[in-house]
C-alpha cells in the first residue's frame, strides 16, 4: 500500500547540483520545503548496492535516519547494452574523483569503439526512492531510450547528456532546452509514478 507524503519538508539525498536543480524544479508547485543532504552537512554514503533501486534506497535511508525527515534519493545512470550495461550504476564513478564527465564520455566512446561501435543504443535509467524515518519506503523507475553520438554536443544538462539523443529527437540532451529535457526525461518519468503514488 502506497503511503501519502504529508510532511512539511522533504530532504533530497544528493550532493549533485544538477540533480538537485532538476528534482527541486519538479516539486515547485507543492507546499512543503525541499532541502538537501548538503544543507544538513551530511556525508555522501558509500553506494554499496548492485542496482539502481538498491543504491537509491540506501541513500534515502541514510538521509532520513540522519535528519528525522522523509528523504528522496535518486540513483540514475547511463546504460549501454553493447557494454554489458556499463557504466550503469557506476556512471558517476566513470567520471573519476574530479567528476570529469568529458573523461567519462571519452571512456564510453572508446569502449564502444573497441566493440566495433555498431550498436550505439543506450538508455538513461532513474530510480527514485522515498524513505520515511520509520523505515517505510517506496521506489519508482523511469527510463528513456536513445543512442549515443560522438563528438559530444551542447553545454546544457550534466553528466553524459551531450552524447545522448533520445529516440524521436535530433538534439542531444546537452543541446536541448533544459525544460524540454526535464519534461521528457527518465527522471520525469520516475517522478510521475512517484507523484501518482505518494503525492496525488
Amino acid at each position: 500500500m502506497h503511503r501519502k507524503f504529508e510532511a512539511d519538508e522533504l530532504v533530497l539525498a544528493s550532493h549533485n547540483a544538477g540533480k538537485l536543480r532538476e528534482i527541486a524544479a519538479l516539486f515547485e508547485s507543492y507546499d512543503f520545503r525541499v532541502t538537501s543532504a548538503a544543507a544538513y552537512d551530511l556525508p555522501e554514503p558509500e553506494e554499496t548496492e548492485d542496482s539502481f533501486v538498491g543504491n537509491a534506497i540506501l541513500k534515502a535511508k541514510a538521509t532520513a535516519l540522519a535528519t528525522g525527515k522523509p528523504a528522496l534519493a535518486d540513483d540514475s545512470g547511463l546504460v549501454v547494452p553493447a557494454l554489458d550495461g556499463a557504466p550503469g550504476i557506476y556512471s558517476a564513478r566513470w567520471a573519476g574523483p574530479n567528476k570529469d564527465f568529458i573523461l567519462a564520455m571519452e571512456k564510453v566512446n572508446s569502449s564502444l569503439a573497441a566493440t566495433g561501435g555498431r550498436d550505439r543504443s543506450a538508455y538513461f535509467n532513474c530510480t527514485l526512492a522515498l524513505y520515511w524515518p520509520d523505515g517505510h519506503h517506496e521506489a519508482f523507475d523511469g527510463r528513456i531510450d536513445g543512442h549515443l553520438v560522438w563528438p559530444p554536443r551542447g553545454h546544457n544538462g550534466f553528466g553524459y547528456d551531450p552524447m545522448f539523443i533520445a529516440t524521436g529527437y535530433e538534439l542531444t540532451f546537452g543541446e536541448m532546452d533544459p525544460q524540454e529535457k526535464l519534461d521528457i526525461g527518465h527522471r520525469a518519468r520516475a517522478f510521475a509514478k512517484l507523484v501518482d503514488a505518494c503525492f496525488a
